[in-house]
């Protein structure tokens, strides 16, 4: 299963309107490991960085002046994004308003809303009435986030990607160590349910040949009488 951990940053928050996506970080999961493979770019937002936004992002107009504009970059996202894989992004519906707005300016077909799996829901499902933010995540998860002096896309989807493996259940969620507690010589089928372990008609014969089990006992027999082994013989 491929799923593709993403962020954007932008010049404010409307996206129909005259504010455009400036930076774009993404990271590749295959059955939710990372892969290595990665994606990032900065974007000519072909308008002035607002003095606020470049408080929270540190990316200034002489910064994005040489940096290609989206259409420019736009196949290359597209590629990196692949059809059917899930977008694991946090607040889903603020950046995937800001990619489609841009995607349908650059001519290109829009991603539908089905494919976005939004973080903050699952961390508000989880964690009803907890912060949700994702620097509130990293703390619950123990999560470094300690070069978030500022937000940039690819390192918050590297942060975010920590913390959904978190979200999902750790590191291996398809491994369960907290099913139903099971009586001893018990087992549970695939189905759920329990059955007895059937036990054997005759034990296993010892493995031990006659000559390991000489030099056992020799080596026993030097320990003294208060040896271990000589307590339950």
């Amino acid at each position: 299963m491929r799923e593709i951990v993403l962020d954007t940053e932008t010049t404010g928050f409307d996206a129909e309107g005259a504010d455009r996506i400036v930076e774009i970080g993404a990271l590749e999961l295959v059955n939710h490991l990372p892969t290595g493979r990665t994606y990032h770019v900065y974007v000519n937002p072909e308008r002035p960085m607002p003095k606020e936004a470049f408080d929270v992002h540190g990316l200034g107009d002489d910064f994005l002046r040489d940096k290609p504009l989206f259409a420019e970059v736009a196949t290359g996202f597209i590629d990196f994004i692949g059809t059917d894989a899930k977008l694991v992004i946090h607040n889903a519906s603020f950046d995937m308003k800001f990619l489609n707005a841009e995607l349908r300016r650059a001519g290109y077909p829009v991603l539908p809303p089905s494919r976005a799996l939004d973080t903050l829901m699952l961390a508000r499902e989880k964690f009803p009435g907890s912060p949700a933010t994702l620097d509130a995540l990293c703390r619950r998860f123990g999560v470094d986030n300690s070069g978030r002096d500022l937000h940039g896309a690819l390192l918050d989807s590297e942060l975010l990607a920590e913390v959904y493996l978190e979200l999902i259940g750790g590191r291996q969620p398809d491994l369960v160590l907290d099913g139903p507690s099971r009586g001893a010589g018990q087992a549970q089928a695939a189905d759920g349910t329990m059955h007895r372990r059937a036990t054997r008609p005759r034990p296993l014969p010892p493995r031990l040949t006659p000559v390991e089990a000489e030099a056992h006992a020799a080596f026993v027999a030097t320990l003294g009488e208060a040896a271990v082994w000589t307590r339950y013989a």
